[in-house]
């Protein structure tokens, strides 16, 4: 499907959410132009005169998403999407997410999800398909639907031509292992509270270097394990430079 769209195929048993957030501002605007395409698999099609779900082999709470219907309906998703897609499995046990992975995903020609509900889904499924499992954060959600909305609205917007400016994606926060520095606009005055007299010189040099001390801040504040990784990077550069 060489030139084809980026494409986006969703298994889910609420097709009903989607495109949702999707379908507005940047991702939908690139929707609206065939930048990308989405469709949704209703899981509750391929369920057949059987059940969706079942209970958990060893006993436990809560019901499990059966093999037969999940891959009944990626065999249908995979169909429907390009050669190469990836396969991605939302789910608490997954790896974290971070923007390296986004930046991955991106590059592929399309991803192919598989959104549990309940317990789970039937582990041999995921194997099966080869799908990465993937995890917003150490919480658990209702769905995995949430959780593909928010991975296909990050890998959307680094697409090519989604964003005007590509340059704008080089400042955002995790594009250089730090959190970003924080933005002001007019009034320069409002309650009391007064922008950054730096931020008003047009000292360009000056401008960078808070920001930079700002991320930096913000980074070893809120985020010290990517404050550590960040550290370490740059450590790893310095030793390479003194080496050439």
């Amino acid at each position: 499907m060489t030139n084809a769209p980026f494409a986006v195929v969703v298994v889910t048993l609420f097709p009903q959410l989607y495109p949702g957030p999707l379908s507005v501002s940047l991702s939908g605007k690139a929707l609206a132009h065939d930048l990308w395409r989405l469709e949704t698999v209703a899981l509750s099609e391929h369920a057949g005169k059987g059940r969706l779900d079942d209970a958990c082999f060893g006993g436990g709470s809560g019901q499990v998403l059966r093999p037969e219907p999940c891959a009944a309906a990626l065999a249908e998703a995979f169909g429907k999407a390009p050669d190469g897609a990836l396969g991605i499995c939302p789910a608490p046990r997954g790896r974290r997410i971070t923007q390296s992975t986004i930046r991955r995903l991106a590059r592929a020609s399309g991803l192919v999800f598989l959104c549990g509900r309940y317990e789970g889904i039937d582990q041999r499924v995921v194997e099966a398909f080869a799908l990465e499992e993937l995890s917003l954060g150490d919480f658990v959600l209702a769905s995995g639907d949430c959780a593909a909305l928010a991975i296909v609205e990050a890998v959307v917007r680094l697409r090519e031509g989604v964003i005007n400016n590509p340059q704008a994606l080089e400042q955002e926060s995790f594009e250089d292992g730090l959190l970003e520095y924080p933005h002001y606009t007019r009034p320069a005055l409002w309650r009391g509270r007064e922008v950054p007299r730096t931020l008003r010189s047009g000292n360009h040099a000056a401008i960078a270097a808070w920001r930079k001390k700002q991320a930096q801040e913000a980074t070893l504040e809120r985020r010290p394990d990517l404050w550590k990784e960040h550290r370490k990077r740059a450590s790893g550069l310095t030793e390479t430079t003194k080496s050439v």
